[in-house]
């Protein structure tokens, strides 16, 4: 029931072999998720230009085919193998299999990825303008982790520094108030609910 249909062939391929094994099938974020003990393990899913197996604590497989990519520069544990023609997945579905089967092993063994904390870097408008307001600086340095991560993603996504600052003065009351980037846009899908 994936909205990419190009794929079709290759994710019926993908979900055979997956329910031949001890995981269990659900649907989480539209897609197939395949769990174990109520964990997330496997994931299957269609993009536009392939077709891919998810594993989402699979930097802690050996890899020795070296089939894994990072989903995203950033990602940590996360790993996929991408297909893109459905006979590369019958060809290589002892290989599959060996590699979902290490990472029902990993789990069962209770082996854990470490995450490591990044914080992401402050613009430098950012940082002069908490340097020039104490005050704000207060209140930017008492949000939670996930509050400053978010607005320091979004100020450092703007190329130019005019509208870094823009943005800052824009959010400076939002802060000052202890509130998140998205706290707005929550609080109304609640009252909508």
């Amino acid at each position: 029931m994936c909205k990419v249909n190009k794929w079709k062939t290759e994710l019926s391929l993908l979900r055979k072999i997956l329910l031949e094994t001890s995981l269990i099938e659900e649907i989480k974020w539209g897609v197939a998720c395949y769990t174990l003990n109520n964990k997330n393990l496997i994931m299957i899913s269609a993009f536009k230009d392939y077709a891919c197996i998810s594993f989402f604590n699979g930097s802690l497989l050996l890899d020795k085919m070296k089939l894994l990519d990072k989903h995203g520069e950033r990602s940590q544990s996360l790993r996929i193998i991408k297909f893109t023609d459905h006979k590369e997945i019958t060809k290589q579905s002892k290989i599959i299999n060996a590699y979902i089967s290490e990472a029902i092993n990993n789990e069962l063994s209770g082996k854990k990825v470490i995450i490591k904390k990044e914080a992401e870097p402050f613009p430098e408008e950012l940082t002069q303008m908490l340097e020039n307001d104490k005050a704000l600086k207060k209140a930017f340095l008492s949000l939670t982790p996930g509050r400053i991560r978010g607005y320091v993603i979004y100020f450092s996504s703007a190329k130019q520094p005019a509208t870094r600052i823009s943005r800052i003065e824009k959010c400076t009351e939002k802060i000052l108030k202890g509130e998140g980037l998205n706290d707005d846009y929550k609080k109304n899908n609640k009252n909508q609910d």
